[in-house]
C-alpha cells in the first residue's frame, strides 16, 4: 500500500463474477494490484442440463468481497467501479423482483446460467430459420446464447415467469443496474449474446421469425433499448443504496460492463508489452490472440475488418475493443471437464489426501506425480494408448455441434493414482488438440521435432474419434 508520505493515490475496484465465485480487486492508478478477495456463490442443477443461480446471492457476494478489498484505505480516493460477469440470463418482474426460471416456482433461482442447455429444441428451430443475423455467430447460434433461453421461458414458464417479466438482463448488465439504477445495456453483452448490431441495432425480423415478437412491440424495453459502449460512465454513478451495500462512497463512477471472458480479452490484447523482449513488441494489437481460461476457455482476436469464419462466433463490432471487430472461438466447460475427470476417478480420495499432506493443490500434485512416472521419455508420451475427445458438453467451436459427446479410449481395469494422473494428462492434451483445430491463421509454436511426430499422431487419433462418433450416431439412427 502507498506510504503516508506519498501523494494521495487513486484507487479503482473491479468485480469479476465467474461461474463458481465472485472476485474483487483493488488497484491503483498504475494498475498495481493492492488487494484481492473472493467468495463462493451457489449453483443449482434441478435436472440434467438445467443450471441456475440467484441474482440476490450474487449481489450479496459482490458486497462481501468489495468491502474486504477496500478495508484500511481512504474511501474518498476511490474513483471508479466496474463489473464483469458470465453471460447468464437474469429475469426480474416489472418491479425488479426475481422471477423463477424453473418448474418448481422458486423465484430465488432467477438466473439461467450460461452453461445451461435446456433450450436445445429452441436453438435448433432458430438455426433452421437461416436468418441473416446468424452469420455474425459463425452461422450457427449456440444454445448458450440468450435467444433460445428466452424462447424456452416463453414456451415453458408462460404464467409463472414470461407474462410477469419486466426485465431480462445479461448478468453483467444486471450488476451495473443494481449499482446505479440505470437499465442501459452494454454493447459487449448485447452484441455477443443477444444478436444486437452496433451499427444497425435490433433486427425486428429476427425476433418476429423466431416467435419473440413481444420484444418488438414494446420497443425492446425488456431487453434493452439504451445501449452504451463498455467502460462508459453510467448515470450519476453509485446510488446511495448500492453504496451502503458495497461499503463505498455514493456517486463514484460505475462503468458499463463486460462479459467476464471479454474483460480478460481486453486486458491481454491491450497489455503494454514494451521492454519485456516479447515477439509481439512493436506489432499491431490485431496480431494478438487472447486465450482466457476458466470453467470454459475462450480464444479471442480482433481485426480492422470483419472476418466471417464458420463455427467461430463473430465478427462483433466494438464489442470488446472500440472500432475493432472481435472473433471468438472457444471450448465449453474445459475447466469443469478437468475437474469432472479427476474428481470422478476412484483414486481421487487418495490424491486429495496426498496433496493436502504436501500443502499442494491437487493439480500441482498431479503435475509432480507425472514427472515421477514419466521415466526417460517426455511426459506427454505417457498417453500413447489413452485418448480423449473433450466435448462432454457439446462442441462450441469450430464444429458448433451441441450433440457431440465426450469419448475416452484406452481404459484399463487398474484405477490407481498413476492411472488418474495419466487420464488427467490425456484430458489436458485433448483440450490443447481442440485448440489446434482453431489455429488456422497465425504463427504456431511447435514442440521439438521428435515430440512433434508424436503429437501429430495423437492429433490424427483425435480427429478419428469424432469421425467414429458420427459414424456410431448414424448407425444408431432410427432405432
Amino acid at each position: 500500500m502507498p506510504g503516508g508520505d506519498q501523494e494521495p493515490g487513486r484507487y479503482y475496484v473491479g468485480v469479476d463474477v465467474g461461474t463458481g465465485s465472485v472476485r474483487a480487486a483493488l488497484v491503483d492508478q498504475r494498475g498495481t494490484l493492492l488487494a484481492f478477495a473472493d467468495q463462493a456463490i451457489n449453483k443449482w442443477e434441478p435436472q440434467f442440463n438445467h443450471h441456475e443461480q440467484s441474482s440476490e446471492d450474487i449481489w450479496a457476494a459482490c458486497c462481501i468481497v468489495t468491502k474486504k478489498v477496500v478495508q484500511g484505505i481512504n474511501l474518498n480516493q476511490i474513483r471508479g467501479l466496474g463489473f464483469d460477469a458470465t453471460c447468464s440470463l437474469v429475469v426480474l418482474d416489472k418491479q425488479f423482483r426475481p422471477l423463477p426460471v424453473n418448474h418448481e416456482g422458486d423465484s430465488h433461482r432467477n438466473i439461467i446460467m450460461w452453461l445451461d442447455h435446456r433450450a436445445v429444441s429452441q436453438v435448433h428451430r432458430i438455426n433452421n430459420t437461416k436468418h441473416s443475423v446468424l452469420q455474425y455467430v459463425g452461422g450457427v447460434m449456440s444454445v448458450e446464447m440468450q435467444a433460445p433461453k428466452l424462447l424456452w421461458l416463453k414456451e415453458n414458464l408462460r404464467e409463472t415467469c414470461w407474462d410477469k417479466a419486466g426485465h431480462f438482463f445479461d448478468l453483467p448488465d444486471f450488476l451495473s443496474w443494481k449499482a446505479t439504477g440505470v437499465t442501459a445495456r452494454s454493447l459487449c453483452s448485447l452484441v455477443c449474446k443477444w444478436t444486437y448490431s452496433a451499427e444497425k441495432g435490433w433486427d425486428d425480423s429476427f425476433w418476429k421469425m423466431i416467435g419473440l415478437e413481444d420484444f418488438v412491440s414494446d420497443n425492446y424495453s425488456k431487453i434493452g433499448n439504451q445501449v452504451l459502449p463498455p467502460g462508459a460512465s453510467l448515470g450519476n454513478g453509485l446510488t446511495p443504496e448500492a453504496a451502503r451495500d458495497l461499503g463505498l462512497p455514493a456517486g463514484i463512477a460505475v462503468s458499463a460492463s463486460l462479459i467476464d471472458a471479454h474483460a480478460g480479452g481486453l486486458g491481454v490484447i491491450g497489455t503494454d508489452v514494451r521492454g519485456h523482449g516479447l515477439a509481439c513488441e512493436g506489432q499491431p494489437v490485431t496480431s494478438r490472440l487472447a486465450v482466457i481460461c476458466g470453467t470454459s476457455s475462450c480464444h479471442m482476436g480482433i481485426s480492422k475488418d470483419p472476418i466471417f469464419v464458420p463455427g467461430v462466433w463473430g465478427p462483433y463490432f466494438s464489442a470488446m475493443v472500440p472500432g475493432f471487430w472481435l472473433n471468438e472461438g472457444g471450448q465449453s466447460v474445459t475447466g469443469k471437464l478437468i475437474d469432472h475427470m479427476v474428481q470422478g476417478h476412484a483414486a481421487f480420495p487418495e490424491l486429495q489426501a496426498k496433496a493436502t499432506a504436501r500443502c499442494q493443490s491437487i493439480y500441482a500434485y498431479l503435475n509432480s506425480h507425472l514427472d515421477l512416472i514419466k521415466k526417460a521419455q517426455p511426459v506427454g508420451f505417457l498417453t500413447v494408448d489413452l485418448h480423449v475427445w473433450p466435448d462432454f458438453h457439446g462442441n462450441r467451436s469450430p464444429l458448433a455441434d451441441l450433440t457431440l459427446k465426450g469419448m475416452v479410449t484406452g481404459l484399463k481395469l487398474s484405477q490407481d493414482l498413476d492411472d488418474l494422473a495419466i487420464l488427467y494428462l490425456a484430458t489436458v492434451q485433448a483440450i490443447a488438440e481442440a485448440m489446434a483445430r482453431m489455429s488456422k491463421v497465425g504463427r504456431v509454436v511447435f514442440p521439438r521435432l521428435e515430440d512433434k511426430r508424436y503429437y501429430d499422431k495423437k492429433y490424427q487419433v483425435f480427429l478419428k474419434l469424432v469421425e467414429h462418433q458420427k459414424e456410431y450416431t448414424a448407425i444408431m439412427k432410427g432405432v
